[in-house]
């Protein structure tokens, strides 16, 4: 098995990312991988874009003070953009061995109104998606 190091956790600042930074600690912990909280700000004014990227610092803010009192190091990226496209590009600039992300279970009609990010970084990724479900 591949020993991941450098882990990307793609944060979107939703309830489910408690369980996504649980699930990942303990992975991380097991084997001493560094993580890399990335939020990626999808907005239509500069005002909300503002107010998205002050709000998502505070949360992972918070999510690496958690992760680095545990003993995990942690860096924050904050990216703006089309999240699927912000994500795939920070994975095409760094040396990721492993992407983490939760999935919400959109029913079908909620994935052909909104698409599905992890969909879309599954289908073009060439390294290993740990994708978790808050609804196991």
């Amino acid at each position: 098995m591949k020993i991941y190091r450098e882990i990307l956790v793609a944060i979107d600042c939703s309830p489910v990312d408690d369980f996504l930074v649980e699930e990942v600690s303990a992975l991380a912990r097991q084997l001493g991988a560094r993580l890399h909280l990335l939020h990626v700000v999808h907005s239509h004014t500069l005002d909300q874009e503002r107010f998205l990227r002050a709000e998502s610092a505070l949360i992972l803010d918070r999510y690496r003070q958690k992760l680095e009192s545990e003993g995990i190091a942690v860096t924050v990226v904050q990216r703006s953009g089309e999240p699927e496209r912000e994500i795939l590009q920070e994975i095409e600039e760094k040396s990721y061995d492993l992407v983490a992300m939760a999935a919400h279970g959109h029913s079908l009609p909620e994935r052909i109104l909104f698409g599905s990010v992890s969909r879309s970084v599954r289908q073009n990724i060439s390294i290993p998606l740990f994708l978790v479900s808050p609804d196991r």
